[in-house]
């Protein structure tokens, strides 16, 4: 346990931290899921739009970013 006040601050600030992240994780997470089930142009812009701020924010790195918007497009247009 943190002993300092700055230290219990900081142990505060970075559960709200945490806690965004892994809410944006599970958003994007779930939005690529229902891409793979059901592959349409309006899913893949949404799936597109929130990989892109996940990038930018550093919650994925840019390369799989890139990697899940090249798979999900050629998904989209096998189907």
């Amino acid at each position: 346990m943190p002993l300092t006040k700055q230290a219990i601050k900081k142990l505060r600030h970075d559960r709200v931290l945490t806690r965004k992240r892994m809410d944006t994780e599970k958003k994007l997470l779930s939005l690529v899921k229902r891409m793979r089930r059901k592959p349409s142009p309006k899913t893949l812009t949404q799936v597109f739009s929130a990989l892109d701020k996940a990038a930018k924010t550093h919650i994925v790195h840019r390369n799989r970013a890139s990697r899940l918007k090249s798979r999900l497009s050629r998904l989209l247009k096998k189907s």
